[in-house]
């Protein structure tokens, strides 16, 4: 039970949206073709309230099974935190990138390289953006286990540990199994399906991290067509985007054209990864989605990012949950066999340690590059 008296902390006052709202006709292709305006994906809107009962659950599961399946990105509403709380979290979430000096933040720095494991600081430049122009990322991380006493914290962010774990509770119980029940409905399975291979007291290294995309120089920007982070998958079975005013994020629609997604305030952006699509046989594809140089209207300002990274049981094995009734009938696409079929932490492990840091070879289409984890060809996207 949280205090009724919290901590102060210093507020983060969110950048206005951009009003650069796609006008052109035609639409243009992909950015940067137009500049000032943008082309915004148009995303279902899901109401998590409705959750709560069967007859709600009812009507949730088509709508987020073919939004899950066509765009692949699904906004939630009334997940259960007011606007106020919201802004409290992005209050905490600024904490590690302004609060805590540079000299402390390496004694709190991940062991990604070692451990594949993002928990701790993620510092700027580790991840190739543009190898061959020699491109780094721009992007300050600091992560924490769901667990979040599994490791110590940097001083100035201690005090808010009480109200970050029940923010991991409330993402774990209220968002995330309500949207996994949906999706074990969708495959005709037992509710709990998918929420028993995602459980809170279990060890795992589900995430929640908080982001900071810092300003470019127009040289990087020119050198790189201005995309902060190329077109990925994302390593997990969910992610819980928590949506913020300052554009960037993209998504690759089924026309094959990057469009935008919109902010809508105290809403969530949900995607699926690379583990559902491994437990659903192929039935729900990871989303390919990158970050790009925001709106000419919102460039003066860094992006804050807080987002909950969702990965299976530490000893899920992520085969595919043959036994659907669905899966049975339009088939299951097995990217392993079942003897090699990798545990959920070795490919959290696998990913992690090469994402951002291997050379790439050229892929099979235009504009991608490709390596191999655990047997399996991943894609990035230029």
């Amino acid at each position: 039970m949280l205090s009724a008296t919290l901590p102060e902390c210093p507020r983060y006052i969110a950048p206005p949206p951009t009003q650069s709202d796609c006008t052109c006709s035609p639409k243009p292709t992909a950015y940067p073709d137009c500049h000032y305006l943008v082309d915004f994906a148009d995303l279902r809107v899901i109401d998590l309230a409705r959750a709560n009962t069967p007859e709600g659950r009812a009507e949730l599961v088509p709508q987020l099974r073919d939004a899950l399946r066509t765009n692949g990105f699904v906004y939630a509403i009334n997940h259960g935190y007011s606007q106020a709380a919201c802004d409290r979290i992005f209050d905490i979430a600024d904490v590690p990138f302004t609060a805590v000096p540079p000299d402390e933040m390496n004694i709190y720095n991940a062991s990604i390289d070692k451990a594949g494991y993002y928990a701790g600081y993620k510092p700027r430049k580790y991840w190739k953006v543009d190898a061959e122009n020699g491109i780094m990322d721009q992007i300050d991380n600091y992560a924490m286990n769901f667990d979040v006493t599994q490791r110590p914290h940097p001083q100035a962010l201690r005090p808010f540990l009480p109200e970050l774990d029940a923010f991991a509770r409330h993402n774990h119980f209220n968002i995330l199994h309500p949207i996994l029940r949906l999706i074990a409905l969708s495959l005709e399975l037992p509710e709990e399906t998918l929420v028993d291979k995602h459980n809170f007291d279990r060890a795992g290294k589900t995430l929640i991290t908080f982001l900071k995309y810092y300003r470019r120089t127009d040289e990087e920007e020119e050198k790189s067509k201005n995309v902060w982070m190329k077109g990925h998958t994302d390593i997990g079975s969910v992610t819980i985007l928590w949506s913020q005013p300052v554009s960037g994020l993209q998504i690759l629609s089924p026309d094959g054209k990057w469009r935008w997604v919109r902010h809508i305030d105290n809403a969530l952006v949900i995607n699926t990864g690379d583990m559902m699509e491994f437990l659903t046989g192929g039935f729900y594809k990871p989303t390919i989605h990158r970050v790009v140089q925001p709106p000419s209207d919102q460039r003066a300002y860094d992006r804050l990012g807080v987002v909950y990274f969702v990965m299976a049981d530490d000893d899920v094995r992520l085969l595919p949950l043959a036994h659907s009734p669905v899966l049975q009938r339009v088939g299951i696409e097995r990217r392993f066999s079942e003897e090699d079929a990798p545990l959920s932490d070795v490919w959290r492990r696998e990913r992690t340690i090469t994402y951002g840091r291997t050379e790439l070879t050229k892929g099979t289409n235009d504009n991608t590059e490709e390596e191999v984890v655990s047997g399996i060809v991943v894609t990035h996207y230029n």
